[in-house]
């Protein structure tokens, strides 16, 4: 297959890229803004291979999608272009509606163009899979899972644009019979993850001897998906998946916040051997603060669909998953300071005052 993926240059999207490139022989079109979480060193490994190409292109720009359709001819579409941080999402909600909502219109109507063009087996073959969120469900109780068929109750900015997304591609599968699968997917960890989001944002104040905040108690409730076992578990639904389904992706990794923060705060103490001379141990550093606005209490994925009908379930336990992930970053410290061009430096966000 010619798969092109938007948003490849991103947390997600490049572990797909490698996943696909390491481990198929299918060729990839990687599609990507570069916005200050898009960065092409997540695809070193892979940049120099024949079967990848880059275009550099936002998905809200109908023209220059319409020429990456016609100049590359892909078999399949993977969306994963997104911003995705609930306290940017409430910082500044507009960037949200343009890329989550208005890209992903913009990408189904070029996607639907095409595709309308094809003839036989290629017309037959292709597939758009939209890449979402288990936040466009709300929130859960102390008990209960997000099946398939919960309802959507989004609760911030960020989740109510990937709801409307997700809308807007059923709406394109029943009103012009474009071919989509869906996926929801719970939080994701791993290498190469932005350092706005906890748990790099909590390896690296550690190392700095800054504060790690917690929201409130620390006391949400969110499963933990290994971003290598996502990338995995979205390259089986694309192969596998039934048009028109929708498939949960979860990490079987029920954790409260304070506990993901405790569990590398152990971490570090055994791997890192310099602490700063103040700190007997990482955990003195945490620091809890004001909630986000309108926080979700806890998210967990019923993902017995995808097991019992492609397959598919996680490697990664939490433990052995947050484990490669501490020392992915102690290894790739000078990959952080890069990524960070200045526009985030670790500081809060999310505070509508």
């Amino acid at each position: 297959m010619k798969i092109l993926v938007t948003g490849g240059a991103g947390f997600i999207g490049s572990a797909v890229i490698r996943h696909i490139i390491g481990c198929t022989q299918d060729h990839i079109v990687n599609v990507d803004k570069l916005t200050y979480a898009g960065n092409l060193e997540t695809l070193a490994t892979v940049s120099a291979n024949e079967r990848y190409a880059f275009e550099q292109v936002d998905i809200c720009h109908r023209q220059a999608l319409d020429r990456v359709f016609k100049q590359h001819q892909p078999d399949v579409v993977m969306h994963l272009a997104a911003e995705s941080h609930v306290d940017r999402s409430i910082d500044g909600p507009s960037a949200f509606v343009e890329t989550n909502v208005v890209g992903t219109f913009t990408l189904l109507e070029a996607s639907l163009a095409y595709w309308q063009r094809l003839a036989g087996d290629k017309k037959d073959r292709f597939r758009f899979h939209h890449i979402s969120t288990d936040e466009v469900y709300g929130t859960l109780g102390p008990t209960g899972l997000f099946t398939e068929d919960h309802q959507y109750q989004p609760n911030s900015p960020y989740s109510a644009s990937k709801a409307a997304s997700d809308h807007f591609v059923r709406a394109w599968r029943e009103t012009f019979g474009l071919p989509t699968l869906m996926t929801n997917c719970s939080n994701n960890y791993g290498p190469y993850h932005y350092p706005e989001k906890l748990i790099p944002l909590v390896i690296l104040n550690a190392l700095e001897g800054k504060a790690l905040p917690i929201y409130g108690k620390g006391d949400q409730v969110r499963d933990w998906l290994y971003v290598e076992d996502h990338a995995v578990a979205l390259y089986c639904v694309l192969q596998q998946g039934k048009i028109g389904e929708t498939y949960n992706i979860g990490g079987h990794n029920e954790k409260k916040n304070i506990d993901v923060v405790n569990a590398i705060c152990e971490l570090l103490d055994q791997l890192v051997e310099n602490k700063p001379e103040s700190i007997q141990s990482f955990k003195s550093l945490i620091t809890h603060v004001e909630d986000r606005p309108g926080h979700d209490k806890r998210y967990a994925i019923d993902a017995t669909k995808i097991k019992h009908t492609l397959g598919w379930q996680p490697k990664e336990t939490f433990e052995s998953g947050i484990e490669k992930t501490v020392k992915w970053y102690l290894d790739n410290l000078a990959w952080c300071r890069r990524v960070q061009d200045g526009s985030y430096q670790r500081n809060r966000l999310g505070l509508t005052s």
